[in-house]
């Protein structure tokens, strides 16, 4: 299975090295090219600005928007937000899931904060809940269309959502030892 992580911006060392821990062949994608032959795509966390603008100065936003019409794509965090089809201010958007997301809804960095969430749809999910890492997170204030919540927080803010084969999250699950997201995002490329 090839899965690319696009590699403009953020952390996508961490989500290249849990695909191979997962017997995986990542491929950084940084050019239209790059998509090539690829079954899924992640987009990393970081600054979801920089790495739209970036997206764009290297041809890749519509490339992108195509390969997520017929190929899984999975956005952690910035890349949740570049899914969306509102992030309710002016930046460059993929437009593919029907999701608003807030930037930095939990405030700035020191605010950032872990927690231990019951997620059904992963193996053992109830048993072993997902231990969820956030850093100045995103959070997805609605949800509509065809895209469906996966998981909230105790308050009920949604945090991950899933549009076919579009997956949306608002935390980090590549700085945890739990590939149990990755697995989920790899099902959904075999769907």
């Amino acid at each position: 299975m090839n899965i690319g992580v696009l590699s403009l911006q953020g952390d996508f060392i961490e989500h290249y090295q849990v695909l191979q821990a997962l017997g995986v062949t990542p491929r950084m994608v940084r050019l239209p090219k790059d998509l090539e032959g690829l079954q899924g795509l992640i987009l990393p966390g970081g600054e979801s600005t920089t790495i739209g603008k970036l997206a764009t100065a290297f041809d890749l936003m519509e490339p992108i928007r195509q390969f997520g019409k017929s190929h899984a794509i999975w956005g952690t965090c910035a890349g949740a937000i570049l899914l969306s089809k509102d992030a309710e201010r002016d930046q460059p958007l993929l437009n593919l899931m029907d999701i608003t997301v807030a930037r930095n809804a939990f405030g700035r960095q020191v605010d950032s904060f872990e927690v231990d969430l019951p997620a059904s749809f992963l193996q053992d999910g109830l048993e072993m809940p997902f231990h969820a890492v956030f850093i100045r997170a995103p959070i997805i204030r609605s949800v509509t269309g065809e895209a469906e919540i996966l998981l909230t927080l105790p308050d009920g803010q949604i945090i991950a959502a899933q549009q076919g084969n579009l997956l949306a999250t608002s935390f980090h699950p590549e700085l945890t030892d739990d590939y149990r997201f990755h697995q989920y995002f790899l099902e959904l490329v075999r769907s």
